[in-house]
């Protein structure tokens, strides 16, 4: 005897599928932008405790006159 599945139970199935497809993929990409995020945070705070050595002092002005 062959079994199948009825349309509910297919329409059921690729619902929970869907829905758990989704979830991960949330998921993965919630983990992902947090990454992305702490490594910008890190980076501007760098950047704050340290003056970035590309821009001119104001000395340097005063040495084209």
């Amino acid at each position: 005897m062959e079994k199948r599945l009825t349309l509910a139970q297919a329409v059921a199935a690729a619902g929970v599928f869907s829905t758990v497809s989704f979830w991960y993929g949330f998921m993965f990409g919630r983990e992902s932008a947090r990454k992305d995020l702490e490594e910008l945070i890190v980076d501007l705070r760098r950047k704050k405790i340290e003056p970035d050595s590309s821009t001119p002092s104001s000395n340097s002005f005063e040495d084209l006159t």
